[in-house]
């Protein structure tokens, strides 16, 4: 029986605060839990990220989401490789609230192959409740 390698978590922490764009780095993804393909991230619903209709904006889920599935590839390189998003799909299911004060963003990879990673995002917050789901298509660089 084989087990899987450890995930570095500081990798994925260093990451959060090296590869990604400035204004990425504003939103405050923490990593919550990590494994081999998978992450699940913090995502603090805050003012700076809650448009006039009191809900979570659309634009910083889609970010989240984006981040959370570059460190879930990075999970199965072990380490940052140069990728681009070739597709995200969001379909938006129920609003986060202002009050809700976090929400979570599992990312996993479906497959990766030589050059194209394939993922599925998933974004709660309360008990559970799926307010977004994405599915991604990545071109490793």
């Amino acid at each position: 029986m084989t087990h899987p390698a450890p995930v570095d978590m500081a990798m994925l922490e260093h990451a959060l605060t090296s590869v990604f764009a400035e204004w990425v780095r504003e939103l405050d993804l923490r990593v919550l839990e990590a494994r081999v393909g998978e992450v699940l991230l913090a995502l603090p619903v805050t003012a700076l990220h809650v448009h006039a209709g009191g809900v979570l904006s659309g634009q910083t889920v889609m970010a989240a989401a984006d981040t959370a599935m570059v460190l879930a590839v990075m999970t199965q390189l072990g380490g940052f490789r140069p990728m681009t998003t070739v597709q995200l799909q969001t379909t938006f299911l129920r609003p986060v609230p202002a009050d809700a004060r976090i929400a979570q963003v599992r990312a996993r990879v479906l497959r990766m192959g030589k050059s194209l990673v394939f993922g599925d995002i998933q974004v709660t917050h309360g008990d559970d409740v799926l307010a977004a789901h994405a599915t991604t298509t990545y071109a490793l660089l």
